[in-house]
């Protein structure tokens, strides 16, 4: 058994049987949450009895870091601070363009400070309701707790939050919640936040506790055995610039390398996010948890044209002045502001009373999506819906939308060439954010030991479904004060231990695995060559028509035979131009393709396999009298965490079922 295995089964759970070929039950993984606390208490308590390492000895450590965004470029700078060695590894050619950067709306804190009756238990549920109960109630515990001093920390290293005339910092509603708690900076706070981070890492980086590889890619981990378990010893990297690949080793390894969304081809994510770092930890056994988890975000510029290489994200803080309507008309082609009051349907204010245009994400786009299938989308393509703030203007003055949203609005503009003063904006569900990932304990150690995985590249906090404004703040919460406790009580286990040698016969030999699967990929030589593009836009009309906003078991089957097909066909005849000791983003770009297609696949085996409705996976085969997400608790209420079988389309799924005290279970209702 791993460190991650029960002695004994849980007496309550079964796994349930699978209706995809190739998938077999595995072990109940334990979460080492501490036993005989309430939920609402595990994260002080665990910190509490935590074991510590002297500042004498951090000294004799050293962390990999691989990322420089919110979790990994905060988790870097604390642990700098607190004395370990320290190095960092991005692919940027500066730790500030990690995609952190691209988040707009807000970061969530229940400070309480509006008086709307907000408190960390609200924030709880709102997450655990929000997620449709599908994430760690412990974990949201601690992100509400945490997300207090998130927010005067970040004030307190220079993100500059908005404020009240009276000078207090300023917050806003979001979607999921009837409270305001969401702090920012008008649209630009990610970019804020990671500044910010950027300059706490910077400042460790020029006293030399902390050293930074630019320009580096990850190609594999080192992942030795000890004992009969893996243990992660170290990563392999690649020079982006010159080609060259070197080993690098060290008591623990962090990957924080974002999100897998760009598996879709068109998403909001900047081109260079990837999914690789969370493949080849999974290769190498660190169970991949709920892939099939992926947020379409309700407020995305439509596709206007086949050769659009992404979408682009308008901030979810617009819902709070803006009002979502298309015509009740089928192909209403009219300008949209001599369409009369009472041929508008405001269909989520409609649908959804209590909480209208601010309902969770998954809840948000589904309905948008039906509208447009309806018929009833607008737009050349008619693949969009209205987002109205004539009747903001009109309350609160031009000046007063122009403050909050200005930024937004000059993108809208530059982007689709029309005013969101004069004419309504057109939005469109679009992939954001992926909720699975590397599965991990309460510590964030994944189930190699010594691998430890934070931000959103890990599965936590959120469930089948993320609020908005939680991103920013899990991924602070994280790097700042997660792993800063966590690593040290790994570390403590492993005093006067020396790190894997560089030369060793282990980091060699995956030095050489690495090399031989570029060998591989700049060796292909089919008789129908095509580039890696070209895979990756089929793959993403794949996983958009089959596993997309809404699902159903016909259209999975398919995509899981065609990805296969297309995975059979990118071997045959991708071509990799230039040559690989070198810059060569072709190479890079094929890589990632690479990883795409066998993640694709997973991620429909698991939204086969998952026989229910639950946040934003929405099973067209489990829903309500009233046509909404039906969850089926008796036998899925557990995280599916998957490993690669032995033997081609074979996998294992093990489970770690879910429990709630403070948060019990129910049926989520918005209306």
């Amino acid at each position: 058994m791993t460190n991650t295995e029960l002695k004994r089964e849980h007496p309550k759970f079964s796994h349930p049987q699978s209706i995809v070929p190739g998938v077999s039950a595995g072990n109940i993984l334990e979460s080492h949450e501490p036993h005989g606390v309430p939920m609402k208490d595990m994260w002080s308590h665990q910190k509490d009895h935590m074991q510590l390492v002297s500042p004498l000895n951090r000294r004799k450590f050293e962390v990999l870091v691989v990322g420089t965004g919110l979790s990994a470029g905060a988790a870097a700078a604390a642990l700098g601070e607190l004395g370990y060695k320290v190095k960092v590894f991005t692919y940027h050619d500066s730790p500030r363009r990690a995609h952190s950067i691209a988040a707009q709306g807000g970061v969530n804190a229940s400070r309480a400070k509006k008086v709307d009756n907000d408190s960390a238990y609200r924030h709880t549920k709102d997450t655990v309701k929000g997620g449709d109960y599908r994430c760690r109630e412990s974990d949201c515990w601690r992100l509400a707790y945490e997300s207090i001093r998130v927010i005067d920390h970040m004030n307190a290293i220079g993100a500059p939050f908005a404020r009240e005339y009276g000078g207090t910092l300023a917050t806003r509603s979001f979607g999921g919640v009837q409270v305001s708690r969401t702090y920012y900076t008008r649209g630009q706070t990610g970019q804020q936040l990671q500044l910010s981070t950027a300059s706490a890492l910077q400042r460790q980086i020029h006293l030399g506790n902390v050293e930074i590889f630019t320009h580096h890619d990850l190609m594999d981990l080192i992942v030795t055995e000890k004992d009969g378990a893996k243990h992660c010893d170290g990563i392999v990297t690649r020079n982006l610039i010159t080609g060259e690949i070197a080993p690098f080793t060290g008591h623990a390894v962090i990957l924080a390398t974002g999100g897998y969304g760009n598996v879709y081809h068109k998403t909001t994510l900047a081109k260079n996010s990837n999914a690789s770092a969370i493949m080849r930890a999974y290769e190498h056994g660190a169970y991949l948890a709920s892939p099939a988890f992926v947020q379409f975000h309700p407020t995305g510029l439509p596709v206007n044209s086949d050769w659009q290489s992404k979408t682009i994200l308008m901030s979810e803080s617009l819902r709070n002045d803006g009002r979502i309507w298309s015509p009740k008309k089928e192909g209403d082609d009219r300008d949209p502001n001599t369409i009369p009051e009472e041929e508008r349907d405001y269909f989520l204010e409609r649908r959804y009373p209590a909480f209208g245009n601010l309902v969770p994400r998954d809840v948000a786009s589904r309905a948008i999506s039906q509208q447009i299938n309806a018929g009833l989308g607008v737009g050349p393509l008619h693949n969009s819906v209205y987002l109205d703030f004539r009747d903001a203007i009109e309350r609160l003055g031009k000046d007063k939308i122009r403050e909050r949203y200005s930024n937004l609005i000059e993108m809208y503009e530059e982007a689709i060439g029309e005013s969101a003063y004069e004419t309504p904006m057109r939005i469109a569900p679009t992939c954001h954010f992926t909720m699975g990932g590397l599965w991990t304990d309460f510590n964030e150690m994944t189930s190699i030991d010594g691998l430890f995985a934070a931000g959103e590249c890990s599965w936590t906090y959120h469930g089948a479904n993320r609020l908005g404004a939680n991103s920013l703040l899990s991924a602070s919460v994280d790097g700042w004060f997660t792993l800063p406790f966590t690593i040290p009580n790994y570390l403590a286990d492993h005093l006067n231990e020396e790190k894997l040698a560089e030369d060793s016969p282990e980091a060699q030999a995956t030095l050489a695995q690495s090399q031989e699967r570029i060998d591989r990929l700049m060796g292909v030589r089919g008789e129908n060559p095509h580039g890696p593009s070209y895979y990756h836009r089929q793959l993403g009309d794949i996983l958009y028509h089959g596993c997309g906003v809404s699902r159903n078991v016909e259209d999975l089957k398919t995509a899981i035979t065609k990805i296969r097909e297309l995975r059979e066909d990118f071997w045959a005849n991708v071509r990799i131009p230039g040559e690989a000791n070198d810059m060569n983003q072709v190479l890079e770009y094929g890589l990632r393709v690479a990883d795409y297609l066998d993640l694709g696949e997973l991620m429909c085996v698991d939204a086969l396999d998952r026989d229910e409705s639950c946040g934003a996976h929405f099973r067209e085969d489990h829903l309500t009298e009233d046509g909404e997400a039906e969850r089926d608790d008796e036998n899925w209420c557990f995280v599916s965490a998957w490993e690669p079988g032995a033997n081609k389309n074979e996998f294992i799924r093990h489970a770690e079922p879910l429990y709630f005290d403070s948060i019990p279970l129910m049926t989520r209702n918005y209306k």
